[in-house]
């Protein structure tokens, strides 16, 4: 059927063809909406590894530093200890999620994925 120079077989390739686009653009961009969810994912796993890293050592520098320090004739158990090292753990935790001393950022800047757009290197120069 052909109506004022418009034929039903161009329309249906037409409307083929604009199909085809379409899905391929959809895709598309699934594919790089779900990359783009999977890097945050990875991301997000990175950075709270880089501060569980930081808090161990914060953890050993801080049980080293309490070795230094001479021990109360007081109370002196083992159930103090426990209580210490618990205590120091917690707060180096803690210490950690606040920023710490920067180890858990050097560490994510350094292991991320580098941006392919950026392209710039983590080497000095």
């Amino acid at each position: 059927m052909q109506i004022a120079g418009i034929s039903s077989s161009s329309m249906i390739s037409n409307l083929d063809s604009v199909q085809t686009k379409a899905k391929g653009d959809f895709a598309e961009h699934l594919a790089q909406e779900t990359e783009k969810a999977q890097q945050a994912k990875d991301d997000a796993k990175l950075k709270k590894t880089c501060q569980d890293l930081e808090a161990v050592f914060l953890n050993i520098m801080m049980t080293n530093m309490r070795k230094t320090v001479d021990k109360s004739k007081l109370v002196d158990s083992s159930q103090e200890e426990t209580m210490t090292s618990m205590l120091d753990a917690e707060m180096t935790k803690d210490m950690a999620k606040a920023g710490g001393i920067g180890l858990a950022d050097m560490l994510y800047r350094q292991l991320r994925t580098p941006d392919p757009v950026s392209n710039k290197s983590q080497a000095p120069k």
